[in-house]
């Protein structure tokens, strides 16, 4: 690859570099374009994030970047209209309510999807010429506890490591962080590390054992929210057994005997106990972290998402204070982020209760600096709306106007009947975003079409503090704008002439740079002054950089703190003292069950972009409660029985499956589900608006809950070539659909509490509707309609003139068919009556289960068989014969898993497909 970033590779193609829009560790990747079209996607064999690795999810960006479902034009209460109006209709409004009730009677709700430059003007708007500081983020969901952490003890928002200290340490304790699913490219630098440096310890601490804990050497599954009292014991025994470094605790921090004080009575036995675990267990761990000089403590949500999560943050870093274990190669407290420009976010100002460049809004020359800078008319005088007090306000009628920004916070918020009652209630919604319809967008009074990844020009920053260009490759379709730019329009319709007269983001990103090196003076680590004053030309052949940037560090800076140098009022480290504190709802005899949330492998946030790729969809198809086997049983539930989960806050219906990964009493369910997927499976309802006092982030971890079985009386599986929302909207409540997207469009899965009288008849007139309304002018006539009925009354139906355009199959009993077998009745290749129904009454292949390697469709029982007939006992075994985990390598652990798991004999064998004397539908 040459210097330039964007170069021919012929006369009409080109490589063009950019980065990955799903998870902070900030993956490169290089996109060949081929006359305006993505062609072919690869990681960047250079960029030090993932020298050429990528996950599932990233390996299959294309796949997820066509123009459906895209809101192209802007819309005004349902109808299309042009940009001038639309922003003139905004910046209208936003002015006639800030006249009447003022600027905190506005606010905006951004993103870690926005670009640095896109926040940047953002955040200079709101706060220094609305004169706001309401503008907050969905970064304040997964990443202010450790904001607030890093601040109280360091004085600056700063992650102190680099992906390199994963692969130069001896100890990596995983706190709450499934990274082999959330963060899979970090996750095989870990695994890399290990096969190289067997002495490389792995600790998992989590109350579910999840995928990462197939690489650890311990499993520590402690009682949910107990992480804080397990490092106040960690404290406690590192001052009992030499595990201090007193010369380093002397001489670069504050208030460690106070601290240490308070952590004295969490003695090993009373740890143990309050921890769920063993003595013995929590004595390796500990005796882990003193016999190591290099330590990694790398934690993510399960220590943010809580109600005492910056707590829990800064009982990490004092282990890491009092030990020395920090500005090292190899040892820090390292706060790994959700999303790809949450640090960008936050280095511009982008939550509520901060100013840019890593400014205070509570600090009067921090906001004077900021004014004098910007040269606005206004700046905010104090800490606006965190993201829940926000909804709240507009509930109450006190904020009248939100532009909601490249996020869907009716799904990724608590307690959803709050947040629908507050955006019912709010007198003027806009929202800008590349999708025509999510939940949030339902509640639009208007609507601003903005750019995609594949689109957008600007920069971003990953977890290690290392900012990487995001580069436009393809033309925004319709009339998508970039955010930077509907922002700046915005700002210039309500008359604020100066200020945003940008001409592209390079001008935006120069603003931004000179910001954090005014009157800097070494007081703040973010100092990008070493990046000031680029031309056009070299922002866009920008390499990745670590900030901060300046004359001392002009290639970056890898590791911050080696120095000893703080960013607090004497320049040392602040230890915390800390209490800890159980979640503030406990399990009750009416909800006994603790729910706990989290990621998926292949799918990301909302589904926007996952939801429309059918091999992202194949690991797992459907919204799942895991429960453990135990509690199965006493409620008489089998794998895929539909549950419902309940407690005061909502319901949610989903799929059983049964997991020892869970301990009793204990249910994980993921995000990922809305109400484009699926009925009534967004699990965020289930948790009440219970946060941090001091970050503001919800506690997504625990919740009580009650767990029954739902009794179905009929069950649908629907493939249909378009989707079909006038059947799924007008279903009646006990009725629940599950949607994903198949080979050839959508595939539905119903369950009917009660039976639905001519069903068949009803989705015979709803798909053939669907198919004209796809596809105009053309007509799905009834005779073509193929219909068989079994002998135990299941009832199957498909529509085919030409090769398969539909399914249906209706049953009383749970439908379990083979997808690869569908998959092939979709090809179209058969085109006659009597070819189709030969196929149909064919016995398929028997079930190969769930998919578990993505790129090269190796499902779950072609491992199990290998394993079985091939004696084979090693990852590396499965990947010669069967390819699996040989490309992104995200399956890895499962493959460990199954070995694992059938070795100890453990796991049944999936059941195979069992046909009966009619066409090919399963019966039991």
């Amino acid at each position: 690859m040459s210097e330039l970033i964007k170069h021919k590779l012929s006369s009409d193609s080109q490589c063009v570099q950019t980065s990955c829009p799903y998870c902070g560790v900030g993956c490169g990747v290089d996109i060949k374009v081929e006359q305006g079209q993505a062609v072919k996607l690869s990681g960047t064999p250079e960029h030090p994030a993932n020298f050429g690795r990528l996950c599932v999810k990233g390996t299959n960006l294309l796949a997820t970047n066509h123009h459906q479902g895209r809101l192209l034009h802007p819309v005004i209460h349902g109808e299309r209209a042009s940009w001038d109006l639309a922003i003139d209709t905004v910046a209208a409004r936003f002015s006639e309510i800030i006249k009447k009730h003022g600027p905190d009677a506005v606010a905006f709700y951004g993103s870690g999807q926005l670009l640095t430059e896109d926040y940047y003007v953002a955040n200079k708007l709101m706060k220094g010429y609305i004169g706001s500081a309401n503008i907050d983020t969905n970064s304040r969901l997964c990443m202010s506890s450790a904001v607030s952490g890093y601040k109280r003890a360091f004085g600056e928002d700063l992650v102190p490591c680099s992906y390199q200290d994963l692969e130069n340490t001896d100890l990596i304790l995983l706190i709450g962080s499934n990274a082999a699913w959330t963060h899979p490219v970090l996750f095989q630098r870990m695994e890399k590390a290990k096969s190289v440096n067997p002495r490389l310890q792995i600790f998992a601490i989590d109350p579910r054992r999840t995928a990462s804990a197939e690489l650890a050497d311990c499993h520590l599954p402690i009682k949910p929210g107990s992480d804080a009292a397990l490092f106040n014991g960690l404290l406690c025994f590192l001052a009992d057994n030499q595990g201090l470094d007193q010369a380093y605790v002397d001489n670069f921090t504050n208030n460690f005997a106070a601290c240490l004080e308070l952590a004295k009575p969490w003695t090993l036995t009373r740890t143990a106990a309050y921890c769920g675990i063993s003595e013995a267990l929590l004595t390796r761990l500990y005796r882990a972290f003193i016999g190591n000089k290099r330590v990694i403590s790398f934690y993510s949500m399960g220590i943010n998402q809580s109600s005492s999560g910056v707590d829990k943050c800064n009982a990490i870093i004092n282990c890491h204070l009092a030990s020395g274990k920090i500005g090292k190669a190899g040892s820090g407290p390292f706060s790994i982020t959700g999303q790809p420009n949450a640090m960008g976010g936050r280095e511009v100002g982008g939550l509520s209760s901060l100013l840019a460049a890593h400014m205070d809004i509570d600090n009067a020359k921090h906001r004077d600096l900021v004014q004098t800078f910007w040269q606005s008319p206004t700046i905010a005088g104090s800490p606006g709306y965190s993201a829940t007090e926000l909804f709240d306000k507009m509930a109450e009628g006190k904020v009248k106007a939100v532009w909601i920004m490249a996020t869907n916070p009716a799904v990724s918020l608590p307690d959803r009947a709050k947040v629908e009652q507050a955006l019912t209630a709010c007198d003027f919604v806009v929202v800008s975003d590349c999708v025509a319809g999510n939940d949030t967008l339902a509640f639009a009074d208007i609507k601003l079409p903005a750019t995609a990844w594949s689109e957008k020009n600007g920069t971003v920053t990953n977890s290690e503090r290392r900012i990487s260009r995001q580069r436009g490759l393809l033309k925004p379709p319709g009339e998508a704008l970039d955010d930077w730019q509907i922002i700046t329009r915005m700002a210039k319709a309500m008359g604020f002439k100066q200020g945003f007269d940008y001409r592209g983001p390079a001008e935006i990103f120069d603003e931004h740079a000179r910001l954090t090196a005014f009157n800097n003076n070494g007081e703040r680590a973010l100092d990008l002054s070493g990046l000031t004053g680029l031309t056009p030309q070299e922002y866009d052949r920008l390499k990745p950089v670590q900030w901060p940037v300046n004359a001392q560090y002009p290639q970056g800076c890898a590791r911050v703190l080696s120095d000893g140098k703080f960013f607090t009022g004497n320049g040392k480290a602040n230890f915390i003292e800390i209490v800890p504190a159980a979640p503030e709802l406990a399990c009750s005899e009416e909800y006994p069950f603790s729910l706990n949330s989290g990621r998926l492998r292949d799918q990301w946030h909302t589904m926007t972009r996952t939801g429309k790729a059918n091999i992202l969809t194949e690991h797992t198809k459907a919204p799942e409660v895991t429960l453990n086997p135990q509690d199965a049983k006493s409620l008489d539930v089998t794998e895929g029985d539909l549950l419902k989960i309940s407690n005061n806050s909502g319901t949610a219906y989903l799929q059983a499956k049964l997991s020892d990964a869970v301990a009793a009493k204990q249910l994980f369910v993921p995000i990922h589900w809305n109400r484009e997927f699926a009925s009534s499976a967004n699990i965020n309802r289930l948790f009440a608006a219970i946060v941090d006092p001091i970050s503001g982030q919800p506690e997504f971890k625990q919740a009580p809950v009650r767990l029954e079985k739902v009794q179905i009386r009929q069950y649908a599986l629907i493939y249909s070539p378009q989707p079909l929302e006038p059947f799924t909207a007008g279903l009646p409540a006990d009725c629940h659909w599950v949607k994903h997207q198949g080979v050839r469009g959508p595939v539905y899965h119903g369950y009917f509490e009660q039976e639905i009288t001519d069903l068949a008849e009803q989705l015979k007139l709803d798909i053939s509707q669907a198919i004209r309304a796809g596809a105009p002018g053309e007509e799905a006539v009834s005779n073509s309609w193929l219909s068989y009925q079994s002998e135990h009354g299941s009832q199957f139906i498909a529509l085919g003139d030409e090769g398969f355009n539909a399914f249906v199959f209706l049953s009383d009993k749970p439908i379990r068919l083979n997808d690869s077998w569908i998959n092939e009745l979709l090809s179209g290749k058969e085109t006659s009556s009597e070819q189709i129904n030969a196929l149909l009454l064919a016995k398929a292949p028997k079930n190969r289960g769930r998919k578990v390697c993505s790129c090269f469709s190796v499902y779950e029982q072609d491992i199990v068989d290998a394993i079985n007939n091939n004696g084979i006992s090693s990852v590396e075994a499965l990947g010669s014969t069967l390819k699996c985990g040989t490309n992104c390598g995200s399956c890895k652990t499962e493959l460990s898993s199954l070995l694992r798991e059938h070795e100890a004999g453990e796991r049944e064998t999936v059941q195979e497909f069992i046909p009966s004397d009619e066409p090919n539908e399963v019966i039991t």
